[in-house]
């Protein structure tokens, strides 16, 4: 997957996402970590793509979106694993 960045500094990070579930589920996980200040997607229409905009404090804004990657894979796997047992 392809990604667009609009802005990357090291504490803030602008980047345009594939999909809207995507951008919607790194915003949820990114907000469960402490040292992000804000994260929240924009669509300026909706035949455009949302673009995430993430702010942290102390922690380097890519290892806070890498840990919330992590987060959400743990998560899916868990509940995979879960499904199949049924």
């Amino acid at each position: 997957m392809e990604l667009k960045f609009l802005k990357q500094e090291k504490h803030e990070v602008e980047v345009e996402l594939p999909s809207l579930t995507l951008a919607e589920s790194l915003r949820v996980y990114l907000n469960k970590e402490s040292d992000v200040t804000f994260a929240a997607w924009k669509r300026e229409h909706m035949t455009k793509l949302p673009v995430l905009r993430v702010k942290t404090k102390d922690k380097d804004v890519k290892t806070a979106v890498k840990a919330a990657v992590e987060a959400i894979e743990k998560d899916l796997n868990a509940m995979t694993t879960e499904f199949k047992s049924l």
